[in-house]
């Protein structure tokens, strides 16, 4: 039993850290302020290798041929750990550009959909949604509202997406959408097909104005007969259900690195100004009440990395799906809950300076709730966690 990642992870976060304190810190205010998305920064995220850490080889990827057991997810979320310490906008484009973007096409695509869009995903050169949320149907995806029609060789799509990340960049190449095909066994039947940036009928809304997340980009999606080859379809007709439940278990567990990454933020930001600012003449790091509860942040960070690599450590290891999926769960519920925490605690710390945009955890403030959110609410993990323990949960 072994609770440390290896030397080859540990140098790889280093890596990671010293691109995004070099490619990232510098610029990040001034972004989140303007509500920019930096384009320019995709390629050198594509160059580290960011987006091709789960990817084979013969796709532009790091992962060798018969590499089975290696931790390639871990590398992942050790990546989206370090970029989402100095901003989780910037963790959440590398999050999502892997797992809603590419992942539904490495894991159910064709051989010519993997050969189409994978190389230009990977090396950063273009970025992928994943369609699955609508205004009527966010926690409850099966009741996905979207349709698509074949007729005369095209699926003829009709609805409408909300909230999907990095749909709408200036090199957003596709999005993968879900949408009832049909029914099956008198219950819907759902699909996952691949829309191209541009196509006739698919209009990409402007940006939403949110509390936080103001770099990412974040766009609602709109298909108005909006008409796509046949062979657009991702995987087999109706399977689109069993498709994106397992998307979103490797999505919590990535989700549950980026909170990791923000608490971790908290954690350091906290600490620093408990030992620099001082009231009637000693550190307010003296104070127990201050002490307290930095350190009570600093075991809810161990406790949430150490769920978070647990539960990457069980999808390396080709461990049963089920329990992947549990572990997700475990781990995104407990991290996400931990991060908003954290916040609170460091805004507390800081006290009138933590209101102050001018400071990052302000920003980390803003930044921390949508992760009690996405991939599934807190809610949601319960739900999966008390089924996985044969409670009669509705």
């Amino acid at each position: 039993m072994s609770f440390e990642l290896s030397a080859d992870l540990e140098l790889f976060r280093k890596v990671v850290r010293e691109f995004a304190e070099s490619e990232v810190a510098p610029h990040v205010a001034k972004w989140d302020r303007e509500h920019y998305f930096p384009t320019e920064l995709i390629p050198k995220m594509g160059e580290l290798g960011l987006f091709g850490l789960v990817v084979p080889e013969e796709f532009g990827g790091s992962v060798q041929a018969g590499s089975v057991g290696e931790p390639n997810f871990s590398s992942l979320c050790v990546a989206i750990e370090e970029l989402g310490r100095v901003d989780q906008s910037i963790g959440i484009t590398l999050s999502a550009g892997v797992g809603l973007g590419i992942n539904p096409i490495l894991t159910f695509g064709s051989t010519e959909q993997k050969q189409q869009w994978l190389p230009d995903l990977v090396a950063g050169r273009a970025l992928a949604g994943f369609g699955l949320t609508e205004p009527e149907a966010g926690s409850d995806a099966g009741a996905t509202r979207t349709k698509a029609e074949l007729v005369d060789g095209q699926w003829v799509i009709n609805g409408a997406k909300a909230f999907i990340t990095n749909s709408g960049t200036s090199i957003t190449s596709c999005v993968t959408v879900t949408a009832r095909t049909g029914t099956l066994d008198g219950k819907p039947e759902i699909s996952a097909i691949i829309v191209p940036s541009g196509t006739d009928g698919f209009t990409v809304q402007p940006p939403y104005d949110k509390l936080g997340w103001r770099i990412s980009d974040t766009h609602g999606l709109v298909f108005d007969d909006c008409r796509v080859p046949e062979a657009n379809l991702v995987g087999g007709r109706g399977t689109g259900f069993k498709q994106f439940l397992a998307i979103l278990d490797d999505g919590r567990i990535a989700i549950s690195a980026l909170a990791v990454g923000l608490a971790q933020a908290c954690l350091e930001e906290s600490v620093r100004y408990a030992k620099e600012r001082t009231t009637f003449g000693k550190p307010i790091g003296a104070r127990q009440a201050i002490a307290f509860a930095i350190s009570d942040l600093a075991v809810a960070v161990e406790a949430a990395r150490t769920l978070t690599y647990k539960a990457a450590w069980l999808k390396d290891a080709g461990r049963p799906a089920g329990q992947v999926k549990q572990a997700a769960a475990i781990a995104k519920l407990y991290s996400t809950e931990a991060a908003v925490s954290a916040t609170r605690i460091a805004t507390q710390v800081f006290g009138g300076y933590g209101f102050m945009e001018e400071y990052p955890v302000a920003r980390f403030y803003r930044d921390a709730k949508i992760l009690e959110i996405g991939e599934g609410t807190s809610e949601v993990q319960r739900m999966v966690i008390a089924r996985a323990l044969g409670l009669p949960v509705e």
